[in-house]
């Protein structure tokens, strides 16, 4: 098991899913329950499946975890530049999430690396 307080990206992605539910609150209300909701459900997925692999047994458990947290980062990337190109979300808040987001998934990549290091050692 990982101390999910010491993992730097689970914090990261804590705070894209507060500033995801920031933007998507001037979404007009007939997105309630589209768009808007499906942003949202990626958003707290990322740092959901970073917590979860923590508090798994195994490293190997965690690494798939941390892969689904990946996947979930490319679903709110495609949900963003679709709200984008609907003009729901601002350019530069799309630019900003895109780069946080980019930031997210090269840092779970190089934790992925380090727990198939350290299992191969």
């Amino acid at each position: 098991m990982h101390k999910i307080e010491d993992i730097k990206i689970w914090h990261m992605a804590i705070d894209l899913s507060t500033e995801i539910y920031r933007i998507v609150a001037n979404f007009p209300n007939d997105e309630r329950f589209g768009l808007s909701s499906q942003i949202k459900r990626s958003a707290v997925s990322i740092a959901s499946n970073i917590a979860e692999g923590a508090g798994r047994n195994s490293d190997n458990e965690f690494n798939h975890f941390l892969g689904v947290a990946v996947g979930s980062s490319y679903e709110l990337l495609t949900q963003i530049l679709i709200a984008a190109k609907l003009g729901l979300i601002e350019k530069n808040d799309a630019e900003d999430i895109y780069i946080r987001l980019t930031q997210i998934q090269k840092m779970i990549y190089g934790f992925q690396r380090k727990l198939t290091k350290n299992k191969n050692n």
